[in-house]
């Protein structure tokens, strides 16, 4: 495991060891957490999305207009430095589907102000995140 990764990986599987489904939006080309957290949790359902998939496995959808099976009885959505116009998406998919949401900016930005209010600010030794908890 590379140690970027460490962090965030040991975070998921601690705080989310009995979920069913776990889905990252926008995985563009980083794939080892995805990889990670399947290895991690085999009795996890570890689902990767993006609107042009670069691998086989990756679901094609554009979370803009979701297709809602696909995040059913989700228990974490999480995005990887997603765009911050996406951002506000990525929430809104994890309240309509009752599920926690994560969003990893890069270590430059700032979370999209839309939806900081409803975001906790998480900094889990040294790696810093944005975390809902959905109801």
């Amino acid at each position: 495991m590379t140690k970027i990764w460490k962090n965030f990986i040991e975070y998921v599987t601690t705080r989310y060891s009995n979920a069913e489904k776990i889905v990252e939006v926008g995985v563009g080309n980083i794939y080892e957490p995805s990889r990670l957290l399947t290895q991690q949790m085999p009795d996890t359902e570890v689902l990767t999305v993006d609107i042009k998939p670069t691998r086989t496995e990756t679901i094609k959808d554009d979370i803009t207009n979701p297709t809602r099976q696909i995040y059913e009885d989700a228990n974490l959505i999480y995005s990887i430095r997603p765009p911050e116009e996406l951002q506000p998406h990525i929430l809104r998919l994890a309240v309509n589907h009752h599920a926690d949401a994560m969003i990893k900016p890069f270590s430059s930005e700032e979370i999209n102000p839309q939806i900081r209010r409803k975001m906790k600010m998480i900094n889990y030794k040294k790696m810093v995140f944005y975390t809902y908890e959905g109801e």
